[in-house]
């Protein structure tokens, strides 16, 4: 290369650098002059970010300062309101904190970015009642427009559905103190915009649809409402299903779910009292053509309310359905009326005269001696059944011990026996010379009827007027 072009070659690129630092000096100064009435970018005064900005730009920002609130409505959309600078008297102070704060930047190394962050007192002040009274306002806080959250919980039972969860509403009720806070922090600020969703200023349901707690109680509810228990008693059907199940159960706040055993107690005492037969009056058509009414005897259905209540709400609990018999103290010959069937022992107290029926047919009848009348040993009427019966027994009393082949209770003490010591049986004999109470039956008698009657056969003892029969009084010791 010659020396001429080397020499035009280096005198190019000294232009090419003078004109780049020319430019760089330009840029610099620029700056300098720029940021001589701007504050550095980065620099932060009360929150604010004022990067590039004058202090009239702030003046003027703080004049023309509003706030958009983004809220939500009772039916989920947005809602937007504003609150206005004026609105709250929104100002400056003082703007010298601002002026001595753009002096003492270092606008020499303006380059840098070197922008610090300030704190002053109270510069930016507000009417804070005003602002309060602008918060009152907004929809969330309105009472024909707030809706307040509800929580996640299990629906009544329906036969369609048995038991759901309803879900959570969010709806759309600010908490007050949350709300200004939040919209108190941005007006400080100098935010332009708020969502209140977003800064959690609403009311929110505490129980989701999703809770585990909720979820149990609910699977626990419906296995109680899917429970079909059913009695039966004869031709009349009782069912206990989910709709009457579902009003005894209950859910505490705790999601405890309870079987209320009162009421399981209740529908039982309810099935007692129309189903049970015990302690009743009853009608009864005599073999001697008269129909009579027995008020009195232990004779009938007559449930075990305690013991029932409580495995039922037991059956219920385990979630299980199916046919279920009643626990009974004890139990009678049929659910229908009469409830004594038509296999009984019929006793005529003023005749002095038995019948014992089997389906229906008369199977053997018998005179018989019952407990002494001039003693006050009357033997009671009444509808009884046998309690038991036992070969060779042993009768005692105060002042007697008899032994007895065929011994058939039915009242207490008070039972059909055989009664070998009597020669006769029947007529008015038990006025004087009747036994303690029970029925002397003659021997051969009381073993047949020993085979027929079992524990719990009825045993219907009364007294019709009119049906006596005389015969001669036995000379033989009072027995019992």
């Amino acid at each position: 290369m010659s020396k001429k072009r080397k020499q035009k070659k280096n005198t190019a690129l000294r232009n090419i650098l003078f004109l780049l630092l020319l430019a760089a000096a330009v840029v610099y100064i620029g700056g300098l002059i720029y940021y001589h009435s701007h504050f550095l970018k980065g620099t932060v005064i009360d929150q604010i970010d004022v990067s590039n900005m004058t202090v009239q730009d702030l003046v003027e920002r703080v004049q023309d300062y509003s706030l958009k609130i983004t809220e939500r409505q009772s039916d989920g959309s947005a809602l937007e309101e504003t609150i206005s600078g004026r609105d709250i008297s929104l100002k400056y102070s003082s703007a010298d904190p601002l002026e001595e704060i753009l002096k003492q930047q270092n606008s020499w190394l303006w380059f840098l970015a070197s922008g610090e962050s300030h704190a002053t007192e109270e510069l930016v002040t507000y009417d804070k009642a005003a602002l309060e009274e602008q918060i009152l306002q907004l929809n969330g806080l309105q009472e024909d427009s707030a809706v307040p959250p509800t929580d996640a919980h299990i629906s009544e039972y329906t036969s369609e559905n048995g038991f759901q969860i309803i879900p959570e509403t969010a709806g759309n009720e600010l908490d007050y103190d949350r709300t200004l806070e939040a919209v108190s922090s941005a007006v400080n600020s100098l935010e332009e915009q708020i969502d209140l969703v977003q800064e959690g200023c609403y009311h929110e349901p505490q129980i989701t649809s999703d809770n585990e707690q909720l979820q149990a109680a609910l699977e626990k509810l419906q296995n109680y409402a899917d429970v079909t228990i059913t009695y039966r008693f004869g031709e009349n059907t009782e069912v206990l299903d989910g709709a009457v199940i579902s009003s005894w159960v209950s859910v505490d706040d705790d999601f405890q779910v309870e079987l209320d055993q009162e009421k399981v107690a209740d529908y039982v005492a309810s099935l007692r009292k129309k189903y049970d037969t015990i302690f009743r009056s009853r009608t009864f058509k005599t073999s001697y053509g008269p129909e009579i009414t027995i008020d009195s005897g232990d004779y009938g259905w007559w449930m075990n309310y305690t013991q029932e209540a409580a495995e039922l709400a037991e059956m219920i609990e385990n979630g299980e359905s199916g046919e279920r018999t009643p626990v009974y103290y004890q139990t009678a010959a049929s659910y229908e009326t009469p409830d004594y069937g038509t296999t009984y022992v019929e006793i005529n107290l003023t005749a002095q005269h038995l019948f014992f029926y089997q389906d229906g047919v008369l199977i053997l009848e018998s005179d018989f001696v019952s407990g002494n009348a001039s003693r006050g040993y009357d033997t009671p009427a009444g509808v009884y059944s046998i309690t038991y019966k036992q070969r060779n027994a042993t009768l005692t009393g105060e002042n007697y011990e008899t032994p007895v082949s065929y011994w058939m209770p039915f009242n207490g003490n008070i039972g059909m026996h055989d009664a070998n010591w009597r020669s006769s049986f029947g007529g008015d004999i038990y006025k004087t010379n009747g036994s303690h109470g029970c029925i002397n039956l003659p021997p051969s008698v009381a073993q047949e009827l020993y085979g027929y009657v079992e524990k719990g056969t009825p045993v219907i003892c009364y007294y019709l007027p009119g049906t006596e029969a005389v015969t001669e009084e036995e000379p033989a010791a009072e027995t019992p």
